[in-house]
C-alpha cells in the first residue's frame, strides 16, 4: 500500500445512487495517509431531501473515514454547498474528525494552498440558488445516462472509461466559459491573501494547473470521473484518475502545465 503525505477529495455525494463508493473504497484501500482532506459535497443533502439512496458501501465509506481518524491519522472536513448545514458546526471535532469552514494548508517543500470547497466561486450557486438546484438534476441525469452508455461500451468491447458529463463540459461553451470563470475567480481569491494556490471542488472538473504563476488544484469527484488529489513526501501533488486505473504526471512548484481528467 502506498503511502502519501496528505490525500484531498471532494464531490463525494454520499446518499445519492451516482456516489461510486466502491470506486472509493478501492482507493482508500490502496492509498494510507498521513491526512486526508475532505474538501466539500461528502454527503448529498440536497438530493437526499429528494430520495435517499444509502448503500453499504457508502456506509463503510464512512468508517473507514472514521476508523482512519481514530487510529491517529488527521481528517479535516470542508462542507461544501450540498452539505452546507454541517457549516453551523465549524470547530467542532465528531468522531476525531475536525469540521472547519476552510484551512490553510502548507505542503512540505513550503507552499500554502487555501483549501476551500468552492461554492463562493460560484455565482449561479451564490446568488441564483433555483438555477443550481436545476442544473443538479441535469448533471444527475447525464451522470445516470453515463451509467447506461458504459454498459453498452462494454457489451460493445469498447475499452476505456468515457466521461458523458465530462464530453458535455469540454464541448458546451457556456461550460467550458462557467470553469474558466471558476478558475479565474479561485486564483484571484488566492493571490489576494497571499497564498501559493487553492485546492478546491464543487465543479466536478479534476486539474492541476498554473494560473499566473499560482498553482489551481481541483480534486474532481467520486460521481463521474473518481478523481483525487495526494501530496507526496516531497511536497509534489499529483492528480490520481482511479476511475481510469491511471495516475496523471505529478507536479511540482510553481505549476507548469494543464493536467485534467
Amino acid at each position: 500500500m502506498p503511502k502519501v503525505r496528505s490525500i484531498f477529495l471532494s464531490d463525494i455525494h454520499l446518499g445519492t445512487r451516482a456516489c461510486q463508493a466502491d470506486q472509493l473504497l478501492d482507493f482508500l484501500r490502496e492509498y494510507s495517509a498521513e491526512q486526508t482532506f475532505l474538501i466539500g459535497d461528502i454527503i448529498d443533502f440536497w438530493a437526499m431531501s429528494r430520495s435517499i439512496h444509502w448503500t453499504q458501501q457508502q456506509n463503510t465509506v464512512v468508517q473507514k473515514l472514521l476508523r482512519r481518524a481514530r487510529h491517529g491519522e488527521r481528517v479535516v472536513f470542508i462542507p461544501g454547498n450540498h452539505d452546507e448545514a454541517l457549516r453551523d458546526y465549524c470547530g467542532i471535532v465528531f468522531g476525531e474528525i475536525e469540521v472547519v469552514s476552510e484551512l490553510v494548508h502548507e505542503t512540505a517543500d513550503g507552499r500554502r494552498f487555501l483549501l476551500i470547497h468552492g461554492d463562493i466561486f460560484d455565482q449561479v450557486t451564490r446568488h441564483h440558488r433555483w438555477v443550481a438546484v436545476l442544473g443538479d438534476k441535469a448533471y444527475d441525469l447525464l451522470v445516470r445516462l453515463n451509467h447506461w452508455l458504459s454498459w453498452g461500451r462494454r457489451k460493445l468491447g469498447l475499452a476505456g472509461y468515457w466521461s458523458l458529463a465530462g464530453y458535455a463540459k469540454r464541448k458546451v461553451k457556456t461550460a467550458l466559459n462557467f470553469i474558466f470563470d471558476f478558475e479565474e475567480s479561485a486564483i484571484h481569491h488566492a493571490r489576494e491573501r497571499g497564498l501559493d494556490g487553492v485546492i478546491c471542488g464543487h465543479i466536478h472538473w479534476a486539474t492541476i494547473r498554473d494560473i499566473g504563476g499560482l498553482s489551481y488544484v481541483n480534486c474532481g469527484d467520486w460521481v463521474d470521473s473518481c478523481t483525487a488529489i495526494v501530496e507526496h513526501f516531497d511536497g509534489r501533488l499529483e492528480l490520481v484518475a482511479w476511475g481510469m486505473r491511471s495516475h496523471l504526471p505529478a507536479l511540482a512548484a510553481p505549476a507548469a502545465d494543464v493536467v485534467e481528467v
